[in-house]
């Protein structure tokens, strides 16, 4: 099979798909005889991306995969097309979430005690109703409370492959500068409970102004990320690397 027809394959599939593909399940639209081997395929994958530069759209890997998506600079325009406008969610609801993507995983009630006021049920149920928080383990302490973790459709979400490519704390301008303590308590690591993430300083800038201003265009995918060193019971069979390709 010729070059040209292999990247007109995955470039119908990536417009028909309306999710991520990775590169296994592109492999599976070709029959097995016809199947071109796995480099040829990101060869054309790279094409695809070049041939996409100067459009209005682009091809973009996250954590699910590859898909095409609008250019992040031309979504004041493109929103256009929606007569509701992006929901704006709370600083209470943002701050979980961050506590959350950075911290991972951890209770409710560690939350609440780095924030000082109780969490809404509404907060939680909200998160993982978008599928972007699940559970995936209990701490082995009386009561067994949940274990929260983000998941692989937080980073497809935010146009990011693994949780190292989180924006780092001082690149996230609303929190340092509204409450010095949250950014100083996301950045810690108290208790045995919690999990360090490291975010490389040259992380993605437009994370931080996407979790505000654009919370409706992007696919759904599943998935969860795998801890170490935590005293709770999480089945391992529920968890995936979070350093998915």
């Amino acid at each position: 099979m010729n070059a040209d027809l292999i990247k007109r394959i995955i470039e119908g599939a990536l417009l028909a798909a309306g999710k991520p593909l990775d590169i296994a399940r592109i492999e599976n639209l070709f029959e097995e005889d016809e199947r071109p081997p796995r480099d040829q395929l990101r060869a054309a994958l790279e094409e695809i991306e070049s041939d996409c530069r100067g459009r209005g759209f682009e091809l973009m890997q996250t954590a699910s995969g590859y898909r095409f998506q609008v250019r992040q600079d031309l979504s004041s325009w493109v929103n256009r097309l929606w007569t509701e406008k992006p929901k704006r969610y709370s600083r209470a609801m943002l701050e979980t979430l961050a506590l959350i993507a950075y911290r991972q995983p951890l209770t409710r009630g560690d939350i609440e005690q780095v924030r000082g006021v109780a969490v809404s049920s509404d907060i939680i149920r909200t998160l993982q109703e978008r599928d972007w928080v699940r559970v995936v383990g209990y701490r082995d302490v009386p009561g067994k409370p949940a274990l929260y973790a983000t998941t692989k459709n937080f980073l497809d979400y935010f146009n990011i492959k693994n949780l190292e490519q989180l924006p780092a704390l001082s690149e996230i301008k609303d929190f340092a500068e509204l409450d010095p303590e949250l950014e100083l308590a996301l950045s810690g690591n108290s208790g045995k409970n919690s999990v360090e993430t490291s975010a490389p300083e040259a992380a993605n800038d437009e994370v931080s102004d996407t979790i505000v201003e654009d919370f409706d265009l992007q696919q759904q995918a599943d998935g969860e990320y795998s801890v170490d060193d935590v005293d709770a019971d999480i089945d391992s069979d529920d968890l995936i690397s979070g350093s998915n390709s």
